[in-house]
């Protein structure tokens, strides 16, 4: 199983440098579970930066694999987490979330970088 954070939604979504390292992770949507904590912030940021169209657009075709809400089991194994990790609120959730599942979670987010598990690609910059 794999789960693709944040950043690497917006990278393969802007096609970015590194779009490709997410490109057959987020195509394996049999294997793909996506925290609906990924789904709000790419929205959040897709909306602000290309408008309401295009961050529709995305949601959509963030929904081929299986979305796994942030509920009441999740809360109380990432607060552990977030507290011996030093994580925020969000990064918590889809770690814990990751290892709940025993999936491997694809990353350019630096707070991830060493942490059990985690598939981190150094974010490049043209």
């Amino acid at each position: 199983m794999n789960v693709v954070d944040s950043s690497g939604w917006l990278e393969y979504f802007t096609d970015g440098i590194n779009a490709d390292a997410f490109k057959a992770v987020i195509g394996d949507d049999q294997q793909l579970l996506t925290p609906t904590v990924c789904l709000y912030e790419v929205f959040k940021i897709t909306l602000s930066r290309a408008g309401e169209d295009e961050a529709l657009r995305v949601a959509g075709l963030m929904s081929f694999g299986q979305f796994i809400d942030f509920d009441r089991e999740v809360a109380l194994v990432a607060a552990p987490i977030s507290t011996q990790y030093k994580l925020a609120m969000a990064d918590s959730v889809i770690y814990a979330i990751a290892q709940m599942h025993n999936a491997t979670l694809w990353t350019q987010d630096a707070h991830f970088k060493d942490l059990p598990g985690v598939r981190y690609i150094e974010k490049k910059v043209a």
